[in-house]
């Protein structure tokens, strides 16, 4: 009976799509009607639902990033893997800020929108490499947990992983207690994902609701530019990756990786869609010494949404509503700021660190910001997507050149497995070498 009643299970990600429909539908009927209540009851849906994502941010990505260096010293070659995969994400960023350049060139997206420099405001927190670089180092260990300060949280896990391993078997009571509270982190983020359903519904349909399509059409050759972009990258990039480098299926690819792209693109948060990511890594015959550092590594550092394609079309788009000719030099200090400066998004939802880097770094006016600040929320879902899909694609594009890769595991990889217990099977994670 039991096998029967499982039978009729909807796998992960049918609910997260009947959660979208869901969504849309109560949006719109909020919006044409409008209700009130429903909207409101909406938004405190979604609100919760990334409450509880955020609420486990901090100690998450300390943890994950202390346990992540740690786990490096199981694995032969930890310097040549974590060498590899820092170049991979940042060839990938390059290719990502290029497509994104080319669109805008060609699109214009400013162009015709009807909007203003006086439309336009500045943030109330804006970047620039003096404070990205001065920003790092914490004053105190209280203040980045407390503020939700991500990049400064990677240091300081950072600095205690390096020097748990130069401790070496002195650290290992600290490693067990932060492997142990890892696990219990990641479980009870677990239960927050299986919410992402219900999540879904409140997010999709409080965007629906509040922006409806009116907004979407006063940007809407930007809006096309950034979607384009992303989709250009995930179905075009990632996958020539895959079947050249990686020499594998990619259609296989996004069929195991399939569950985190849907709650990145519903969530908008790659930290809080990490744990799920990891597991589609492995799941997808990547060895788990190696995934738990190249995971949580990518989640605060790989954004070729966040940090490439968004920014390139962004400042293109700010400097034709100022009327600002931009050269050779400005397009090439682009590609640099997007590449080196990516983890100043940090997996939170949102690039307007980003996009504040790259305008201060061109000299571009930061009310340019606020031009963009409506549309956001529309354009993270898509941009969050593509940055949780490239941070699932370089452990499998790394594995693979290393031989390290299961492809057995690999070429039977199922999201609807997700539904079932966290630990994956031992045959499924092959031994560090």
């Amino acid at each position: 009976m039991s096998s029967h009643t499982k039978s009729f299970k909807l796998p992960f990600w049918a609910q997260i799509i009947a959660g979208l429909v869901l969504g849309v539908l109560l949006g719109w009927l909020a919006r044409s009607q409008d209700l009130s209540w429903l909207v409101t009851t909406l938004e405190k849906v979604g609100d919760t639902f990334i409450g509880l994502l955020k609420l486990a941010v901090a100690p998450l990505v300390f943890f994950a990033i202390l346990v992540s260096i740690t786990n490096l010293r199981k694995v032969n070659n930890a310097a040549r893997l974590a060498s590899r995969t820092l170049l991979w994400f940042m060839a990938t960023s390059l290719i990502a800020v290029s497509i994104g350049l080319v669109i805008g060139l060609l699109t214009n997206p400013g162009a015709g929108t009807g909007l203003t420099p006086k439309d336009g405001g500045k943030p109330e927190d804006t970047g620039s490499w003096i404070d990205f670089l001065t920003g790092i180092v914490p004053t105190d260990v209280i203040t980045p947990f407390t503020e939700l300060n991500v990049l400064q949280i990677v240091f300081m896990a950072a600095v205690a992983g390096i020097a748990a391993l130069q401790l070496g078997e002195r650290a290992q009571p600290i490693l067990a207690l932060s492997e142990s509270v890892l696990e219990l982190l990641q479980k009870a983020l677990w239960w927050v994902i299986r919410l992402a359903p219900l999540g879904t519904v409140g997010l999709i349909g409080n965007a629906i609701a509040t922006y409806g399509w009116d907004l979407i059409g006063k940007y809407a050759t930007f809006t096309a530019d950034i979607y384009v972009g992303c989709l250009i990258v995930l179905f075009g990039v990632y996958p020539t990756l895959l079947a050249t480098v990686a020499k594998v299926n990619p259609f296989q690819f996004f069929k195991g990786a399939w569950p985190a792209i849907q709650l990145a693109f519903v969530s908008r948060s790659s930290v809080g869609t990490m744990p799920l990511t990891q597991k589609v890594t492995e799941r997808l015959g990547v060895p788990k010494e190696y995934a738990s550092f190249a995971v949580p590594f990518g989640a605060t550092t790989k954004m070729d949404g966040c940090a490439a394609i968004y920014p390139a079309i962004a400042a293109i788009f700010v400097a034709q509503i100022f009327d600002i000719q931009l050269g050779v030099g400005d397009y090439l200090l682009i590609a640099f700021v997007s590449v080196v400066g990516s983890a100043a998004t940090a997996g939170l939802t949102g690039a307007t660190v980003m996009l504040t880097l790259t305008l201060s770094t061109l000299g571009l006016p930061m009310e340019g910001v606020g031009l963009l600040l409506a549309i956001d929320p529309i354009l993270d879902m898509i941009r969050t997507a593509t940055n949780v899909a490239g941070q699932a694609l370089i452990p499998v594009l790394v594995s693979a050149r290393e031989n390290l890769l299961d492809r057995e595991a690999y070429a039977t990889a199922d999201g609807s497995s997700l539904d079932g217990p966290r630990e994956a099977r031992p045959e499924q994670v092959p031994a560090a070498a």
